[in-house]
């Protein structure tokens, strides 16, 4: 299973994604994230796109190995992170 920390950066940072342009809330930031809690408020049942391992099973388990599908998660993960530590971040 995929560790996620919920920091909520992917959330905050969909905008430059054609993928996931239905759910900008008209800037950059996912119509389903909450402000406040710095959660998705609709988890429980978010799109298969925003669930590592929905997604794995669906799209790219014929593709690559989970390990390898993770792997590329969370570098796209700390890739945000170090983002947002050099302040080129909302």
């Amino acid at each position: 299973m995929f560790n996620c920390d919920k920091c909520g950066l992917c959330c905050k940072k969909i905008g430059g994604s054609p993928i996931y342009s239905w759910l900008d809330r008209g800037d950059g930031i996912c119509r389903h994230f909450d402000d406040a809690s710095k959660l998705c408020r609709i988890y429980a049942n978010r799109p298969i796109l925003c669930n590592i391992n929905q997604s794995y099973e669906r799209f790219f388990q014929n593709k690559m190995s989970r390990e390898a599908f993770y792997a590329l998660n969370m570098a796209a993960c700390e890739a945000l992170k170090q983002e947002k530590e050099m302040g080129d971040y909302g």
